[in-house]
């Protein structure tokens, strides 16, 4: 993630992923790297992965890799890592199951969504300044991420858990841009993604679950202890531009922690009595219903115009007051109970 306003919609902590070589070969039970396209190949076929349609060679400019195809997914990919491979079939697709369950009727894509992974961060700045063009400086600023940028999520690998969890992450930012006529504002898209950075695998299926995201927990919990809460008020309105200073600032995890929970307030605070105003506040971004000026749907339609910290300030808050109610006060009450519950028993290190 980066602090540059214009990009923020666009910049996602996505990471690549490569074809390296090793002496090992690959045996039941074993997880170590194959030498060559060809034997992952082979090695993916002969697992009769349940996501998994197809799998071929994919020559690059970033050296062999290969191209995995799924039902919603098309993953390009310079990583030769058998665990990973045999697994970012299932989790993608698990994911794109899951961004559909926050909106009350489900929407299937009609294309495939592409996905670059490269093995290692020579390979993804290699790609990002051909693809990036005049913005490819500001992309690899980013120190241990990825992004989300004109219809592709661009990673590469920095371990298989901080790798899904930021993919997770980013999948819905690529999602919701292809299929919501309009563009979220920055506390409702951010909150949202972090509900997908915490998952476990079983049989085949990854399975989300928001309330075991620790990161965000842990900096929830710091922002309360710290008494560095950001008003409600001021949250819905703020965009990430505004608090990025650092990839550890405190002020971005805070907007990072508190988007999280107010999402996840939103959804299932007093048995869900908010989750039919948040599931029609998705829906109508979805349909473009939303009650804006023209000039504001406007902007909130073409992804080409940049978006404003101004048009962030003013469409976020509105929403929120339109949609979730404009009793900040009450509210925020609530929503500051429920993040101390949320938090009650996390330990910090």
């Amino acid at each position: 993630m980066i602090s540059r306003v214009a990009a923020i919609a666009a910049v996602v902590i996505i990471f690549l992923a490569g074809c390296l070589e090793s002496e090992s070969d690959v045996r039941p039970g074993r997880t170590s790297r194959i030498d060559s396209c060809e034997g992952m190949i082979e090695y993916l076929r002969g697992q009769n992965l349940p996501a998994l349609e197809s799998v071929q060679g994919w020559e690059s400019d970033y050296g062999g890799g290969l191209k995995l195809s799924t039902r919603h997914y098309e993953i390009f990919t310079t990583l030769l890592e058998p665990l990973m491979l045999s697994e970012v079939p299932g989790f993608l697709e698990s994911a794109h199951r899951v961004y559909n369950s926050q909106l009350p009727k489900p929407i299937e894509s009609k294309r495939k969504f592409s996905v670059y992974l490269f093995a290692n961060r020579g390979q993804w700045e290699d790609f990002t300044k051909g693809f990036a063009g005049a913005q490819a400086s500001m992309y690899c600023k980013i120190k241990a991420g990825a992004y989300y940028l004109n219809g592709l999520c661009v990673v590469y690998n920095i371990g298989r858990e901080r790798t899904f969890s930021i993919l997770g992450h980013e999948g819905w930012h690529q999602f919701n841009s292809r299929h919501f006529t309009y563009r979220l504002p920055s506390w409702l898209d951010e909150g949202v993604a972090t509900l997908f950075e915490a998952s476990r695998y079983k049989g085949g299926l990854f399975y989300f679950e928001p309330a075991r995201n620790l990161y965000r927990l842990g900096a929830l919990k710091k922002t309360l202890m710290k008494n560095k809460m950001i008003p409600l008020r001021e949250l819905v309105a703020l965009n990430p531009g505004e608090v990025l200073t650092g990839d550890e600032s405190d002020s971005a995890a805070a907007f990072y922690g508190q988007s999280y929970a107010l999402v996840r307030f939103l959804r299932e605070e007093d048995y869900g009595k908010r989750l039919g105003n948040y599931h029609r506040l998705l829906m109508d971004g979805l349909k473009g219903k939303w009650p804006l000026s023209e000039a504001a749907r406007r902007i909130a339609a073409d992804r080409n115009i940049p978006l404003t910290v101004r048009w962030n300030r003013a469409i976020g808050r509105q929403l929120f007051e339109h949609y979730i109610g404009d009793d900040f006060e009450k509210i925020e009450k609530e929503y500051v109970r429920f993040c101390r519950k949320i938090v009650y028993h996390v330990h910090l290190k």
